[in-house]
């Protein structure tokens, strides 16, 4: 099990094909995944980890599995990943959480660490997060983490807000 980052009450970790059953409780959750076209099945969570093994290997992050420190158990993902956003590739980052955690800021102490790992580690000149605009939980852990709407896109045929924070913008702050 390869950590990536830890945090006062995380570990972010590269995902294994033994994370399918917990990562299914998150992202096959029809509530929690009310802002994507359609929860995923059995299969989309395999492909999902498997997905993300790859991008370990070809681009050094992706999204990695969220455990919680007190019990060990994993919750969620968060990580950097790269979208595609009107034809370029721009880092973003991504989290999903167990619905039974929300309301702990546990996404934004994740998403915080991904920002400055992206920022400090992979010397990213800026950071997005793509958001359905309904979606105000998520709008505010990119609010949290610093992010501002930079513009709106169209992807899979649903408006998204692109949030951005730039590596200036995240100095500055964290000299403030």
């Amino acid at each position: 099990m390869k950590v990536v980052i830890e945090t006062p009450r995380l570990i972010l970790r590269e995902f294994q094909p033994r994370d399918a059953d917990a990562l299914a409780r998150v992202i096959s959750d029809p509530e929690t995944m009310r802002f994507y076209p359609a929860p995923f099945d059995r299969a989309g969570v395999e492909g999902w980890i498997t997905g993300n093994i790859r991008r370990y290997e070809k681009n050094g992050h992706g999204l990695w599995a969220l455990d919680l420190k007190a019990t060990g158990e994993m919750i969620g993902d968060c990580g950097i990943t790269l979208q595609e956003v009107d034809g370029e590739f721009l880092p973003e980052i991504g989290y999903h959480l167990r619905r039974d955690m929300w309301g702990q800021g546990l996404a934004t102490e994740a998403a915080r660490a991904c920002r400055d790992y992206g920022f400090e580690h992979l010397n990213a000149e800026f950071l997005t997060s793509l958001i359905r605009p309904e979606n105000l939980a998520s709008r505010r852990v990119a609010e949290r983490n610093g992010m501002k709407v930079w513009k709106q896109v169209m992807r899979v045929g649903l408006v998204h807000a692109v949030y951005r924070l730039t590596r200036e913008e995240w100095y500055a702050s964290a000299r403030s």
